[in-house]
Order: structure tokens, then sequence, then C-alpha cells
């Protein structure tokens, strides 16, 4: 019976890695679901639904050469499959501001006080070295409504000092 598993795989980044880990996968019997792969500060991390036959155990001796010439670091979960049900925004947040510690924790908790559901949230840091600006994009569903995030990003904005441009997402499917 095949199960389903979540595979995180994080290293530095270098040409190859996707065809390497796929091509073990592949050769291994194994089926490929949803993907996330991103290229983060140097380093590249994979998130990675992969449907296989065997136990975890198994799955990670599959990668283990792999892993091990390339230096990854390798997780391996268990988890339910839950493909087709993908969920579309309905709205984009853009932040903006002079960087520092905390401004994710602060979007982000009010945020989830007016039920905002993160889908994808991506940040980056710009500017200068003396002078660096943080960039935050989020996307999501606004399960109150655009008007409940605006009003809850208003106060952060004005008392963290940030920029905030929220977008509705207009998504025609079929």
């Amino acid at each position: 019976m095949s199960r389903w598993y979540m595979l995180t795989l994080v290293g530095e980044d270098r040409p190859g890695i996707v065809a390497r880990v796929t091509a073990a996968l592949f050769e291994g019997g194994c089926n490929l679901g949803e993907a996330a792969m991103a290229r983060l500060g140097g380093n590249f991390t994979i998130m990675l639904m992969v449907q296989f036959e065997g136990k975890t155990r198994e799955l990670s001796e599959l990668l283990e050469s792999v892993v091990e010439s390339l230096d990854l670091h390798m997780h391996i979960d268990a988890i339910q499959g839950h493909l087709h049900k993908h969920l579309v925004p309905d709205v984009c947040i853009r932040v903006f501001g002079a960087d520092r510690a905390g401004i994710v924790a602060q979007v982000t908790g009010a945020l989830a006080e007016v039920g905002m559901n993160i889908l994808d949230l991506e940040s980056d840091v710009g500017g200068t070295q003396e002078q660096p600006v943080y960039v935050m994009t989020i996307e999501g569903q606004a399960c109150e409504g655009v008007d409940a995030l605006r009003s809850a990003l208003e106060v952060v904005a004005q008392e963290e000092g940030i920029d905030v441009e929220i977008s509705p997402i207009d998504t025609v499917i079929g």
C-alpha cells in the first residue's frame, strides 16, 4: 500500500540538487505530489510530497547516497496526501519597513486575529547594509474580508512604522 511522506531537504545551493534527488526518487519507484523549493541566503530547501510503497526508513535509505554526496540535511514525515485540495488566495499583502526583529511576528499576529489564512509568505532584505529594508509578501485567504485585514494592519503600520499594501486577488479558475 502506498503511503505519503513529506520530504524536506536543506543544504548549500548548487546546480543539480533537484535533478539528483528526483532521479533517485523516480528510480526508487516513488511518485511525486506537490512541491515547494526555494533559495534562501545561499541555501536551497525542498519540501516535496512523495508517494512510496515502503516505510520512512526505506525512503531515507533510498536517498542516503544523494543526501550525503550533496551534504544535505533530510527530514521525512508520514502525512496524509490530500491532493487536489488546493486553496486559492484572494488577497496579497506587501509589507515594507526598516529591517528589525519582530516584523513577521507582529504582522502575522495581526492577520491571525482577523482570520487570515496564510498560504504563502516570502521575504527579503533590500536596501543597503547600513539601511536595510525588510520586504514581505503574503498571499492568503481573508476569511473575514479585506476590510478586517486593513483595519488590523493599519494599527500595526502606525505603531511599527511600516508601509502596508493590500490587494484583492481575482482568480478565474476553469
